[in-house]
């Protein structure tokens, strides 16, 4: 399993960013996918996932009617749409899936991608 972000980068408070997820050794198609961030000095937090058909999302309180997730199975990518971006954004941002086999559960993440959000 590996998952490949990208798209984070310096961006202007109010601006926007898109980020990708790339999925590639397992039937991207049948997992749910989720983005999550890490802003300095703070604990990893869920932003917003989309369930393996893309019918259902949610998202964190701090991101609703901002951030958008969507995904393309075609591609085998998940997007991170977000909009208004404020401070409070800045962070490394992380693709995340997970599966079940045998009782066991195997978390899977990507390397991260870095938002700054500044002046």
């Amino acid at each position: 399993v590996q998952l490949v972000e990208s798209g984070g980068g310096l961006v202007q408070p109010g601006g926007s960013l898109r980020l990708s997820c790339v999925a590639s050794g397992f039937t991207f198609s049948n997992f749910d996918m989720s983005w999550y961030r890490q802003a300095p000095g703070k604990e990893r937090e869920l932003v917003a996932a989309i369930s393996s058909a893309g019918v259902s999302t949610n998202y964190a309180d701090s991101v609703k009617d901002r951030f958008t997730i969507s995904r393309d199975n075609a591609k085998k990518t998940v997007y991170l749409q977000m909009n208004s971006l404020n401070p409070d954004d800045t962070g490394v941002y992380y693709c995340y899936t997970y599966r079940l086999l045998a009782r066991q559960r195997y978390d899977y993440w990507g390397q991260g991608t870095h938002v700054t959000v500044s002046p």
